[in-house]
């Protein structure tokens, strides 16, 4: 429809099943590599969200504020999945839609989830240790280590309550959301969306 960014439904399933093909196809190397840049990214916005939100029992801000902005800066780290193109492993459940055409194999999902599950896990981790040797969870008086324990404690908490009960959200959900909405429109901004500067070079020799 003219005017409307966005796919319509059908199109979006039609370009789910499109992008879990093209994304179970990609070799070995560069699935593992995309998914250590995935988790990576996501590290970065937490250790933003966790850097925003320290210190939050002594702040003036209410508690409700204070989340908002939490949440904010974790964002950081889902655009830049998705701008930067990387694999995140809940964003590609998604290619289930291409397995439930038959249009990839059972091996080829298994192994991409596989590949991109341990390149997430190995991003994460590369970029925790780099925060642990920065010194950062010592930052504000050491609010920031004891910020990023309590989140711990309470994601923990929330994995181990969601295996006896399914009516609670979990984030990975919202992560699956975001992947499929984010994905699925005609454009989204990116150097393309602007109009390039005309170089010297470009302009028309007189003479």
């Amino acid at each position: 429809m003219e005017g409307i960014d966005a796919l319509l439904p059908p199109e979006m399933a039609k370009k789910a099943e499109e992008m879990g093909v093209r994304k179970a196809s990609l070799d070995a190397g560069r699935t593992l590599a995309l998914g250590v840049l995935a988790g990576a990214f996501i590290a970065l916005g937490a250790c933003f969200m966790t850097t925003v939100t320290a210190g939050a029992g002594s702040s003036a801000w209410p508690p409700g504020v204070l989340r908002l902005f939490g949440g904010v800066a974790f964002s950081l780290g889902l655009l830049l999945v998705v701008v930067g193109g990387a694999e995140l492993f809940t964003g590609n459940t998604l290619l289930t839609m291409a397995w439930a055409s038959r249009r990839i194999t059972t091996l080829a999902l298994v192994r991409n989830w596989a590949l991109v599950l341990v390149g997430n896990a190995v991003g994460a981790l590369g970029v925790a240790a780099l925060v642990v040797l920065s010194g950062q969870l010592k930052f504000i008086g050491g609010a920031v280590g004891a910020q990023a324990i309590a989140i711990a404690a309470i994601a923990a908490t929330i994995a181990l309550d969601s295996m006896t009960s399914h009516s609670l959200p979990r984030a990975d959900d919202g992560a699956r959301l975001q992947a499929w909405i984010s994905r699925f429109s005609r454009s989204k901004p990116g150097p393309r969306s602007f109009p390039r500067q005309r170089r010297a070079s470009d302009r028309p020799r007189v003479g």
